[in-house]
């Protein structure tokens, strides 16, 4: 199974996706934001499959996050999350073949069907 980075400034959605992810298996660590995702994905001893992160954070979005993450890790797989579809075309515009997206709210399934198809 893989292991996930999962950034997300609320709470509730952190908690909802995490256990959704782990039901399949799969590994998942929490931050709290783009900055602390970002210490994460390039610390040394950090070796990701996959990011999920949402767009809209404050400081380090994950648009600029993902941005970076590519940079720093081009095989790495992301899924954005975001309710607003504008927030959600800036992320398509990085044009990564390992980038997905997935609008809020969405369910437990959905989810997991997204890092499913991104695994693939």
């Amino acid at each position: 199974m893989a292991r996930i980075l999962l950034a997300d400034d609320d709470e509730a959605t952190r908690d909802l996706v995490k256990r959704a992810l782990e039901t399949d298996g799969h590994t998942v660590s929490i931050t709290q934001d783009g900055a602390e995702a970002l210490d994460t994905l390039t610390s040394a001893a950090a070796t990701f499959d996959v990011l999920v992160s949402d767009v809209h954070m404050p400081g380090l979005d994950g648009v600029a996050l993902a941005k970076r993450a590519i940079a720093a890790a081009p095989d790495l797989k992301l899924l954005l999350m975001s309710g607003f579809a504008e927030e959600l075309d800036r992320a398509q515009a990085l044009k990564s073949a390992n980038l997905g997206v997935i609008i809020k709210p969405f369910t437990l399934d959905q989810i997991r069907a997204a890092v499913r198809a991104l695994l693939a």
